[in-house]
């Protein structure tokens, strides 16, 4: 494997102003998601999604405001995210089979590292680049790119494909994940170099 997308909680939720636990102004990286959602699938690159599918009275409502509750609308992947054809996998269970087109992997907690099925997938494989997207940066993509690092995969970081709630924490972030070696990026150089797909 080459490449790994990993598309981090991009769920109506957090995404859309009328989301439950909306980021403000995060609506605005939808053209970039929908852009590397369709050069993922053009080219055939696996596409690792996760997803929050909270439950009614998950103890993470005690931090947070209830929001993607398993089921509901809030929940669901905003559109520009989904590839036509997708397999889902549910919290506490595993993936079978390859990790091939887009794979959504359900979580109940803000690290998706603490959720095994999703630890030992990332783990187990070996691309030469994991690109990483999503919300919110300084949360749940946060420990995506961190729990990455230290695991020693190649990590690049998209940053007009990712989103904060304070944007000084965001720019410490990207600083930090930079000194750690990892590669920052725009949504145009990922897909695109001089205006030719990418190779």
């Amino acid at each position: 494997m080459n490449e790994l997308f990993l598309d981090v909680d991009t769920q109506i939720d957090f995404l859309y102003p009328t989301g439950a636990l909306a980021v403000p102004g995060a609506v605005q990286i939808l053209p970039q998601l929908a852009a590397l959602t369709a050069y993922a699938g053009e080219r055939g690159i696996p596409v690792l999604s996760t997803c929050d599918a909270h439950l009614e009275d998950d103890r993470e409502f005690a931090t947070y405001r209830a929001h993607c509750v398993a089921g509901t609308l809030g929940a669901a992947k905003a559109q520009e995210t989904m590839q036509r054809k997708s397999r889902r996998v549910a919290v506490g269970e595993r993936l079978e089979g390859a990790l091939e087109g887009q794979i959504v992997m359900e979580k109940r907690t803000t690290n998706m590292f603490a959720e095994p099925s999703i630890a030992d997938l990332l783990g187990s494989i070996q691309p030469e680049q994991i690109v990483v997207y999503g919300v919110v940066t300084e949360i749940c993509v946060m420990h995506a790119v961190q729990g990455l690092l230290r695991l020693g995969k190649p990590v690049t970081v998209v940053s007009d494909a990712i989103f904060a709630l304070e944007e000084s924490r965001a720019r410490d972030l990207l600083n930090q994940w930079r000194a750690a070696g990892c590669q920052i990026a725009k949504t145009s150089t990922i897909v695109s170099t001089n205006g030719q797909p990418r190779r």
